[in-house]
C-alpha cells in the first residue's frame, strides 16, 4: 500500500511516526512542496494512494472523486472542515482526526499571546532592541471577564488556565444548551458576551464568519481578541476597522483565511501574528502525528508492529 503525506512538517522534529508507517510495510510519499497543497496539487499527490496523513489541504468532492484508490484519511489535528465528509462516505473513505493532542499546546500559546498583548511585551521588546528604554502600561488579567467562543476541549482548557489568573469566564457555544456548561461556566449569547468581555478567545469549528461588522461593533471597547481556530471565523475587513477605530485594543491571530498571510494586518499596531503554529511543540506534534498514524493503520486494516 502507498500512503501520502499532506502536512509540510510531518515527522520533522521526531521521525518516529514516519518509521511506524514504514515498519508497517507502507510506501510513504512525502509532500513534494513542503507547504500546504492546492486542490490540483493534492489531486496529483493522491494518484494511486491508499491512505493520506492529512493536514489542511482541500479534500472536497472533486479531490476525493479523483482519488480512486483512497481508503482512509487521517487528519493530524482536530478540525476536519477541509474534508467533504458526505463525499468521503459516498466513496467509502474513512476519515479520522486527533482531537486530544492539540489541547495543551494551543491553550498554552493562547495564554502566552494574551499576556504579550495585555502587558505590551512585544512593544517594549522592540523598543529595547532599538536601544530605547520605554516602559508601557499594560492591563492585568485578575478580575477581567473572558468570553470563550466554542467551549470544547481547547476552549475548556483555556478557561481553566484563565481562571488561575483570576479571570471570570463566560462561554458562547450554539451546541450547548441551558444556562451553564457541565462545569458550571455560564453560557451566554454571543452579543451579550461580546459586550461584557475584556478578552475574547475563539476555539470554534467551521469556516463561516462568527465575528463580522455587526458583532465587532458590539464588543467592549479595548477588548483583546484571540483567534487560534480558523481565519475565516473573523471577517478581516471588519477586524481591521475595529482595530483602526480603537474598538478592539489588540488581536492575536494564529489562523488566516489565506495562508501564508500577506494582508493589511501586517505591520498594524497591537496586532500579534503567528504562522498557524499553535500546535508546534515537540510533545504536541509527536502526539498528534503518532495518533494519526495509528488511526490510518487501523482504517487500512493494518496492525502496527508496535502494538
Amino acid at each position: 500500500m502507498r500512503v501520502a503525506i499532506g502536512p509540510s512538517s510531518f515527522a520533522e522534529q521526531n521521525d518516529a511516526p514516519l518509521r511506524a508507517l514504514e515498519a508497517a510495510g507502507l510506501e510513504v510519499i512525502p509532500n513534494p512542496f513542503k507547504r500546504r497543497l492546492t486542490e490540483d496539487e493534492i489531486i496529483a499527490h493522491l494518484e494511486g494512494i491508499d491512505g493520506l496523513i492529512a493536514g489542511l489541504e482541500p479534500l472536497n468532492r472533486r479531490v476525493l472523486d479523483g482519488a480512486k484508490n483512497l481508503k482512509a484519511v487521517a487528519r493530524v489535528g482536530i478540525g476536519i472542515a477541509n474534508v467533504d465528509l458526505e463525499a468521503a462516505g459516498e466513496f467509502g473513505v474513512k476519515v479520522s482526526n486527533t482531537p486530544d493532542g492539540p489541547i495543551g499546546a494551543v491553550a498554552e500559546m493562547t495564554i502566552g499571546a494574551l499576556l504579550c498583548l495585555a502587558r505590551r511585551i512585544p512593544e517594549m521588546n522592540s523598543a529595547l532592541h532599538d536601544q530605547r528604554w520605554e516602559k508601557k502600561i499594560g492591563t492585568g488579567l485578575s478580575g477581567a471577564t473572558a468570553l470563550v467562543i466554542g467551549y470544547g476541549r481547547i476552549g475548556r482548557r483555556v478557561a481553566e488556565l484563565l481562571r488561575a489568573f483570576g479571570c471570570r469566564i463566560v462561554a458562547s457555544d450554539p451546541f450547548l444548551k441551558g444556562e451553564a456548561a457541565d462545569d458550571g461556566t455560564p453560557l451566554v449569547s454571543l452579543a451579550s458576551g461580546l459586550a461584557d468581555a475584556d478578552v475574547i478567545t475563539i476555539h470554534a469549528s467551521g469556516e463561516r464568519a462568527i465575528l463580522g461588522e455587526v458583532e465587532l461593533a458590539g464588543v467592549k471597547k479595548g477588548a483583546i481578541l484571540l483567534n487560534s481556530a480558523r481565519g475565516g471565523l473573523v471577517d478581516e475587513p471588519a477586524l481591521i476597522a475595529a482595530l483602526e477605530s480603537g474598538r478592539l485594543g489588540g488581536a492575536w491571530l494564529d489562523a488566516f483565511a489565506e495562508e501564508p498571510y500577506r494582508g493589511k494586518l501586517i505591520g498594524m499596531d497591537r496586532v500579534l501574528m503567528t504562522p498557524h503554529a499553535g500546535t508546534y511543540t515537540l510533545q504536541c506534534r509527536l502526539s498528534m502525528e503518532s495518533a494519526a498514524v495509528e488511526n490510518l493503520l487501523r482504517d487500512l486494516g493494518i496492525t502496527s508492529r508496535n502494538s
